[in-house]
């Protein structure tokens, strides 16, 4: 999936990409994929979605998404 970091709280560790369906789902930052544990609101991003915890899907594997051509 692709989406937009919409949210994330650098201290807790915990954000929200938004989806290009309008769907949100939440991440932790050991979830972005190159280990930073850090990422800008704003950033296009390319996400996979698992079953989380407490039932609700989460984001997983973010990576900035690559430029449109």
């Amino acid at each position: 999936m692709t989406g937009v970091v919409t949210e994330f709280d650098d201290p807790v560790g915990i954000g929200t990409v938004t989806a290009e369906d309008g769907a949100e789902h939440p991440f932790h930052c050991t979830a972005i994929a190159d280990g930073s544990r850090s990422i800008e609101v704003g950033t296009a991003v390319v996400f996979e979605v698992v079953p989380g915890r407490l039932g609700r899907w989460e984001a997983t594997d973010l990576r900035p998404a690559p430029p449109a051509a």
